[in-house]
Parts: structure tokens; sequence; C-alpha cells
């Protein structure tokens, strides 16, 4: 397959751009004229060094880069953003998800790039410009290349997103794994609804804090409490089942790590363990030391349930059945449950802070080229459903034509193997080159294990349920705060 690619790619011959409308050579010499007059004259593809040639170093912004470039490049470079990195945890350049992935990619002639970006956190406004900078100082050490594709995964799959939409004259292609496609403004609604639901039903009168927080030291000190009223309520089969009932409000799925013992499709109490383990993760960091990160830039609070129907809710969630059944057995009334959730006291979100949110950090669904998503459908910390609301603002933005989605049946976040990554790049670059899809599972598990014949690839045939809450913008009427 790496040859059959490389056959559409021989130095010197121009690169068609299928249905694009594009002329690709004079963009590609129009691209070249930017690069010479904005930064320095570039040079030829073919005068990189005789030896393969790493670089690391700062970009202006303080972000650092990484490019690994081999002696036989093959003429495509790729873009890789990289997931979330919490502040103050180590945030180093990274131009591939894996050694593994990046030792294959270089073997069959690809360029390698990637930024750190400047900051850790909600960094939406660096990841991009820092991206296209690195992208930028590649060209002009290395030259305009035949074909620039975008990757990346779970946070770093919504930065690529956003850099397909919005920078779209840069790219052919792109390609997010396990991305927060969602969006900023569902994210982090979704995210307000589980821990709403627990402190509700678990820690009525508590007055512990779910938003606008006003330091990292209040947000910690609200996940520790909220924490203690879990680990307390897990002891109980009522508790149990209230668990289960905030999980399901955010999709959390019954088999989301690969060292947990995997439930039978009844197997209630087994789902629920699972996922108790995977609301701890979510209230220890996602839910309060990450919101307030994100508060801080968007000036307050951009998340809200006003309005918010948690009955109807739960019934579109395909963890109904467990969290009814779990009801029944602690002897527990749903009903009443769902009515103190529907009478609590609901959380307002800042119009500026949402007004942030919308302008950097929501996808329109509108795509220039081809992209596709894949991801795991065991994901906790961005559930599978995330790909069911690029669906839909694909499908609003005119772009559901140049989208495609493919799924692996696994437990856990961003858990593809090698031969599971390279297939999604080889399909995404085979539409490039013949300007058809095919993203059946069996074509990708062939590629796969093509790419990796050591590990059995795990595509599968599946459609995630809607996600809960939606927002993009082409659907500005929905979730008003």
């Amino acid at each position: 397959m790496a040859a059959a690619r490389d056959a559409h790619r021989r130095p010197g011959l121009p690169r068609r751009h299928p249905h694009s409308g594009r002329n690709p050579s004079l963009r590609i010499r129009l691209a070249l004229l930017t690069t010479c007059l904005s930064l320095a004259t570039a040079l030829p593809a073919q005068a990189a060094g005789a030896d393969d040639s790493h670089l690391e170093g700062k970009l202006p912004s303080g972000a650092a880069y990484m490019m690994d470039v081999p002696a036989s490049w093959n003429g495509t470079v790729l873009l890789y953003s990289h997931g979330y990195s919490p502040a103050g945890a180590p945030n180093p350049a990274q131009n591939t998800p894996r050694p593994a992935v990046r030792d294959k990619l270089l073997a069959e002639g690809y360029a390698l790039i990637g930024s750190s970006y400047a900051t850790n956190g909600w960094a939406i406004t660096e990841a991009v410009p820092d991206q296209l900078a690195t992208l930028d100082l590649f060209t002009e050490k290395f030259g305009a290349a035949r074909r620039t594709l975008a990757w990346g995964t779970s946070y770093g799959g919504f930065v690529t997103t956003m850099l397909a939409e919005r920078h779209a004259d840069r790219f052919d292609g792109s390609l997010s794994m396990c991305g927060l496609v969602q969006g900023g403004v569902a994210n982090w609604n979704s995210t307000l609804d589980p821990v709403f639901a627990l402190r509700t039903l678990l820690a009525p009168g508590s007055g512990i804090r779910l938003a606008g927080f006003a330091d990292q030291a209040e947000a910690v000190a609200a996940a520790k409490s909220l924490t203690t009223k879990v680990d307390a309520a897990q002891q109980t089969p009522q508790g149990r089942a209230r668990i289960a009932l905030a999980a399901a409000l955010h999709n959390i799925p019954g088999y989301n790590d690969a060292s947990q013992q995997k439930p039978g499709p009844t197997d209630w109490g087994t789902q629920q363990s699972n996922q108790f383990t995977a609301v701890r993760g979510l209230l220890q960091m996602p839910a309060f030391s990450w919101r307030q990160e994100a508060e801080s830039r968007a000036g307050g609070n951009p998340s809200w349930n006003t309005g918010v129907d948690y009955t109807a809710l739960l019934g579109r969630s395909p963890l109904y059945k467990e969290v009814t059944e779990l009801y029944k057995e602690a002897g527990l009334s749903l009903r009443g449950d769902l009515s103190a959730l529907g009478r609590a006291p609901r959380i307002s979100a800042d119009p500026s802070a949402v007004g942030w949110m919308r302008k950097t950090s929501v996808l329109s669904g509108r795509l220039s080229d081809p992209q596709l998503t894949i991801h795991t459908t065991g994901d906790a910390l961005i559930p599978v459903q995330a790909e069911s609301a690029y669906r839909r603002a694909a499908t609003a933005g005119g772009s559901a034509g140049l989208l495609r989605q493919a799924y692996v049946d696994g437990p856990g976040h961003c858990t593809f193997t090698t031969g599971e990554t390279l297939a999604a790049l080889d399909t995404l670059e085979d539409r490039l080159d013949t300007g058809r899809w095919d993203v059946s599972p069996g074509a990708l598990n062939s590629r796969a294990g093509q790419e990796d014949p050591t590990t059995a690839a795990r595509y599968v045939p599946y459609r995630p349920s809607a996600y809960p809450r939606p927002h993009d913008l082409a659907h500005p009427g929905d979730n008003r705060p």
C-alpha cells in the first residue's frame, strides 16, 4: 500500500486535487510566492540534506516546534496537533501520536512537523497560529510540499478541524482522531450536566460550586468535595444508580478502559463500576480544574443548563436501560430523581464568555477539503457521540460529501493501534488521489493489516447516538443560555 501511495507522488508530477475546483499547480506557486515575500526565499523540496533531518527550536510565540524530514521525502508533510496539556504539565513539541507511528511514516517518506502551542490548557487561540507558523517555517527550510495534511488527536483533533475549516487554503485534507469535534460550547455544556446531577442528588444543599470559579484553588476544592460524596455514594445501591444516571447524561460508556472487566450486555453492575472510575476522572480534572482554566480565558462561565430537560436527555442516552435497571434494583424512584433535577436551581452562563467561546472554539461544519474522523466506541473522555455533533454541523454546512467517519470497537481514549492510525491516513490519501471514499470497515482493516500485520484491526460498522448538548455555528438557536 505504501508503494501504491508513492506511485501517486513521484517527484516532478503535478498533483491533482479531485473535485476541489482549484488549480493545484497555481495554488502551489502562489503559496510559494507568499512564503517568499513573508519569510525568505524558499528552498526547493529536493534541497533537504542527503541525510534525514531533525529540527527542534522555538517559534517567536515561544512555542516549541519539531520537524522530521527523511532524506527520501515523498513530498507530503503532516502537521500534527497534539492533545490537551493541563496547566503546569510538561508541554513539549509533538509531531506524531507515538514513536511507532513516527517510525513507520518516516520510513514511508513523510515529513512530520508539529508544535507545542505557546501555552497549556484551552489554548486554541495560540494553537492555530502556532501550527500555521510551524508550517510556514517548514516551507522556508525545506520548500513547498506537494501535499499538506492536518491531523491530530483529542483536543488536537479539534485544533485540526479548526485549521481545516478556517485555513482551508493551507491544507489538502485532514484527519481528526478521537477529536473534541463537538466544539467548545457543547463540550463545557455537556461536562456540566453530570456534575450538576451528582451535586443535586448526592450533595443537595452543599453549595459546591460547579462553574464561575475564582481561581484554580477553588476549583480543586470543589472537585474534592464532590468526589468525597461520590465515593461514599458508590458504597450503596442507591448511590450507584445515581452515579449511573450522571454518567448517562454524559454518555460515559460502561467499558472505557482496557484494564477493566468487559461487561456483558445486561451486566449492569460491572458497567456501572467501570463508569464510576471514569466519573471520578471527570471530577478530578476536566469538570473542575480544566474548566477553571478555560473560564479564565473566556472571562467567565461559558456554559449553562437553563432550559435543559434532563428527562428527555436521559431518554435519548444509549445508557437509559442500564439506569432504569439499576434504579429498580435499588428500589429508588427514577421519576423522583428526575423531578429533583428539574426543580433544582440552574446555572446560567456569562454572555461575554459564551461570545468568546463561540468566536474562538465553535465549529461551523464548513469544510473545503476532505476530512476523515475516527473514534473509539468506548471513549469516556470525549464520548463517541461527539462525532454525531460534527456530522450534524457538516450536513448543515453543506460539507457532508467531504466528511467521512469511522469507528474502532475498543475501550479508551485515542487507543488506536499503529495499524489503525496509518490505515486512516492511507484512506484519506486514497480519497485525495482517486476522488472517492472507501471507509468501509473491511477496507480500513485491510489497510491496517498491511501497515501492521502483528495486531488485529478493529474497525466496525457503527453509528453513534446523538450528542446530548450540540452547539455549532450552523445551529445558533440550539441550547441558548
